[in-house]
């Protein structure tokens, strides 16, 4: 009797586990939905140039633990920003990345983005939405046609390269 409890609690600790690692996985956005928003983005402001939209928090375009944000490749600025208003305005080359303190979109940044006509990705150290640590991000980027503006969005992840992630926006 006492055999079958041990084992039915350790079958639940086991299924619980399973079940909290599925729900932070799902909290987690994928570098597939981060290219389909992205694009979704850029058509947007090629339509709208309306900016607004991506500086709210509680808006859809901030979803799991990411966000859309937007470049001013004429003014070279952080157009849009809606986790840290604080960036708006920001020349893009002085937005640094947190550990190493290098510029995260160094100059000749908008012309790399401009130069991919499927976007192009960056990898640099960011902190999370709400939280404090930076962690590794890689950001795709693509440019809003007929506007100045850059779509911008990113994956939180230890394991995937650029070369990975570029394959799932070249269409390769």
């Amino acid at each position: 009797m006492k055999n079958s409890k041990i084992v039915v609690l350790v079958g639940v600790a086991v299924l619980t586990t399973a079940l909290c690692a599925v729900a932070v996985a799902q909290d987690q956005a994928t570098a597939q939905e981060v290219v389909k928003k992205v694009r979704e983005a850029a058509s947007t402001l090629s339509k709208t140039s309306d900016l607004a939209q991506f500086n709210e928090k509680q808006g859809p375009w901030v979803w799991k633990d990411t966000y859309i944000f937007i470049q001013d490749c004429d003014k070279k600025v952080v157009a849009a920003h809606p986790i840290k208003p604080e960036q708006i305005g920001k020349d893009l080359a002085s937005v640094k990345d947190a550990k190493s303190g290098k510029s995260a979109f160094p100059e000749g940044w908008c012309k790399r983005v401009d130069s991919a006509p499927s976007g192009a990705w960056n990898e640099y150290m960011w902190p999370k939405p709400g939280e404090k640590e930076a962690s590794r991000k890689l950001a795709y980027c693509l440019r809003a046609k007929g506007t100045p503006y850059v779509a911008c969005s990113g994956v939180y992840d230890d394991k995937a390269t650029i070369a990975e992630v570029s394959k799932l926006s070249s269409g390769k």
